[in-house]
């Protein structure tokens, strides 16, 4: 265990207490959230980033420990575990590395090396390699044997075959052999895709590939993105992937693997009597045996790493989602669009309660538009609605044109009636996973007599009101904020995502009293069975008066106590503390405090000046510290805050409705809609995303997108580029650039990949000309899933 505490601290970069301390929290059962927040003494401040990483290495580090004491037993059973074997196993540093040093002593299937040896070829093997002036022929002849046993070696070329094949065997088996030419290829072996042959081109399903026809790159330097769009083409059986050598030999001539397999063995093709033989081991060596696992070991690097970079952007932009701004206790009317069957209506009181619901019928075919604003001017004015959620699936930026019309209705209706018009804002937001939701067991029972068309509306209105707590209710891959999501390891992604929602969920805090199910199965140390536990003690006596009551839950024993009471907020309760972060078993520190002051907990609450003047050396005590005692007083600072920034809304220009009434040159506003390491997209309500490639956010050098922007930010943008026919939109955050020259040639390679569009990666990144940079842009973006 000390052995996997030293690599810990050596890779996250802390100390080897820390690391010791953390593991012995989370092996005693102890939540990320939990000792991010209240273990900060103990791990002498590990942050949840930190923590997670933690937690995903020592998972790692311990199998790979497993794997290596099961290696070494069955070596030593079979009485080949030598002192040097054995160091360079316990040193092993990947799992990779530990099964290439296990491979020769691995059991396999019998190959024709192991018959070669069995009929005792193997000291002729060793002789013609030591000494390659031995005349082939003439010292094979004395190994010749009648068949038997299914072995045939009955003439000096069979006998020479099988020096062959043990000779290949051993040089693929040789660990350090095998290293190096995988990293070789890591550098310089090229990534290269075609079309599958019999694949028409022409075909939808395959000209989403084009780019990847006659596409090759150094394997090591595949952006994400394309090594995804690739494997996905191979999986589809359109496309052709292999590595290959970075210089292809000439006919007849040994590749520069085969070089560099000769160099390793130290030979080299003299002239010799053996030479040639030998020369063929080689080639067979590299050709058969190394050649394809070689190529299935570095694609798996590939598709690992490229899957690492697609789950971070997953969760990067998921947790932004779901960190987005909250409108609050507003009353919400939801729009789900829909042309044929009418747009679902929903109402949704302060608290998130659905009051009413209806279906209208603007579009095609019934056109009924006096009607559908007669009807949602009635439920807004019974209501008092004053904010209005559209979705973004089919028929957005008609039924936003829809709301449009609705708030000059209601304004007119307020002078009529000389009342103060109402300030009613409208939201186009992402309906992702809402279809998901209604179908789903939990709105069932949250809304079982209503229509499952109808639950979705809900659902959108209560994403404005409380992004984090609609949310959590679906699944997080059906979210929408994913890079080839269905294409990366699931498992992974699964644990990544539910990892992000919990720290999400604990960073923000829940409201013990309106929470739902999935939203306290999120906080830390509840699981789904407490938290219905929780919901059902609520129902049956009421609102929970304190944090201390949950100790009455069935179910809810003293660990979960500890792990979640922090993160659980009772609001109106008889302790005021119970509406801050701070951890009921540090309340008598607060008493502390109040003795100190002689000021009540009421009067201490929001005095930042008294409490800033505070010297928490003076509270602290052997088991919470100066740490602990600095986050309670900024907890009493800033009592029931809400870590999420303040709800603003995106202004549409009025007349831009539609792709075809954007200008070069126009300046917007509009909401980030999703993010990569190379771009953002931009909602500017013309139901098309533009984008903003990386180069055009900022003026200076930007590496990822994020370092700027982040899903759900309000930007200004101005409009570089538009190509209605391909429904393109190029933008530019630095809101002095000129738009693009249209001199330079178009680049034509490329497939868009707005909003909708589920096209795929680029070739090179060349240097585009200036009026191809919007092509080079969205190609880069291509493979985001809206």
């Amino acid at each position: 265990m000390q052995k996997i505490i030293r690599q810990l601290a050596a890779e996250i970069k802390v100390g080897e207490h820390q690391v010791k301390a953390a593991i012995d929290l989370l092996d005693g059962g102890a939540t990320v959230p939990f000792i991010a927040r209240y273990r900060k003494e103990a791990t002498d401040g590990l942050d949840d980033v930190q923590l997670r990483e933690l937690e995903a290495r020592l998972g790692y580090l311990r199998e790979l420990e497993d794997r290596r004491a099961a290696v070494l037993k069955s070596i030593e059973e079979q009485g080949k575990l030598t002192p040097e074997l054995r160091a360079a196993i316990e040193f092993a540093p990947t799992k990779q590395e530990l099964e290439d040093l296990y491979l020769p002593y691995k059991p396999k299937r019998r190959t024709k090396g192991q018959m070669a040896r069995e009929a005792g070829i193997e000291p002729l093997a060793d002789r013609l390699f030591a000494n390659p002036t031995l005349n082939p022929q003439e010292e094979a002849a004395a190994f010749v044997k009648p068949a038997a046993d299914g072995l045939d070696f009955s003439t000096v070329q069979l006998v020479l075959d099988g020096v062959r094949d043990i000779l290949s065997e051993r040089w693929a088996e040789d660990a350090a052999l095998v290293q190096s030419l995988r990293q070789w290829l890591w550098s310089e072996g090229l990534f290269k895709s075609s079309l599958m042959a019999g694949k028409d081109e022409n075909n939808a399903d395959v000209s989403k590939f084009r780019d990847y026809f006659d596409y090759d790159e150094p394997i090591g330097r595949v952006p994400s993105h394309r090594a995804l769009a690739v494997f996905r083409g191979r999986t589809l059986e359109i496309l052709d992937a292999k590595l290959v050598l970075p210089v292809e030999p000439e006919p007849g001539k040994p590749s520069i693997a085969e070089g560099k397999i000769a160099l390793h063995l130290g030979w080299s093709h003299a002239g010799r009597a053996c030479d040639d033989l030998i020369r063929k081991a080689v080639a067979w060596t590299w050709r058969v045996k190394l050649s394809l696992s070689t190529e299935r070991d570095l694609f798996t690097r590939l598709r690992e790493e490229a899957e690492k970079v697609a789950i971070k952007v997953f969760a990067d932009n998921l947790r932004d989602l779901l960190l987005a701004a909250p409108a609050g206790p507003r009353v919400v009317l939801g729009l789900d669009p829909g042309i044929r069957t009418g747009v679902k209506v929903a109402v949704v009181d302060a608290t998130g309660k659905l009051v009413e619901t209806a279906t209208v019928f603007p579009h095609e075919p019934r056109r009924d538009w006096e009607g559908s604003l007669h009807t949602l001017g009635k439920v807004c004015a019974k209501h008092g609605v004053n904010l209005i959620a559209i979705g973004n699936g089919t028929a957005s930026r008609e039924t936003d044109k829809l709301a449009a019309d609705l708030i000059k209705l209601l304004g007119k209706m307020a002078a009529q009636a000389g009342t103060p018009a109402m300030t009613i804002d409208k939201v186009v937001v992402s309906e992702a996973g809402a279809s998901v939701y209604s179908a789903s067991e939990f709105a069932s029972q949250e809304m079982p007599d209503v229509d499952v068309s109808l639950r979705g509306a809900a659902s959108i209105a209560r994403r404005l009101q409380d992004p984090l707590a609609e949310l959590v209710k679906i699944d997080p891959k059906s979210i929408g904020v994913g890079q080839y999501q269905h294409d990366v390891n699931q498992s992974e992604l699964t644990r990544t995502l539910h990892a992000v929602v919990e720290d999400c969920v604990n960073s923000v805090g829940v409201d013990l009293n309106t929470a739902s199910v999935p939203l306290l199965s999120r906080v830390s140390g509840l699981s789904a069975s407490v938290a219905k536990s929780v919901v059902r003690w609520r129902e049956a006596n009421g609102a929970f008066a304190t944090r201390k009551q949950l100790l009455e839950v069935t179910g809810f024993g003293p660990k979960a106590f500890e792990q979640s009471a922090g993160f659980l907020r009772v609001r109106g309760g008889s302790n005021p503390l119970d509406i801050t972060g701070v951890h009921p078993e540090t309340y008598p520190l607060v008493e502390q405090i109040m003795v100190k002051t002689g000021k009540p907990i009421t009067e201490l609450m929001g005095r930042a000046e008294m409490l800033k003047s505070l010297k928490p050396e003076l509270f602290a005590n052997e088991k919470f510290g100066v740490i602990t005692v600095k986050d309670i007083l900024g907890e009493l600072e800033k009592p029931g805050r809400d870590p999420r920034p303040d709800f603003k809304v995106a202004r549409f220009n009025d007349g831009v409705e539609d792709i075809k009434d954007l200008v070069e040159g126009m300046v917007l506003e509009g909401t980030v809609s999703n993010v990569a390491q190379f771009g953002a997209f931009v909602d500017l309500g013309v139901h098309q995303d533009g984008l903003v490639h990386v180069s055009q956010l900022a003026h200076k050098f930007v590496n990822d997108a994020r370092e700027v922007v982040k899903t759900g930010d309000i930007v200004k943008v101005r409009v570089m580029e538009v190509d209605v026919a391909r429904k393109r939109i190029g933008l530019s955050m630095k809101l002095d650039a000129a738009p693009p020259r249209r001199d330079g040639p178009r680049d034509n390679r490329f497939e868009g990949a707005g909003r909708g569009q589920q096209q795929h990666g680029s070739r090179r990144d060349n240097a585009p000309q200036p009026s191809s940079q919007m092509a080079n842009a969205f190609a880069k973006l291509q493979g985001l899933r809206k």
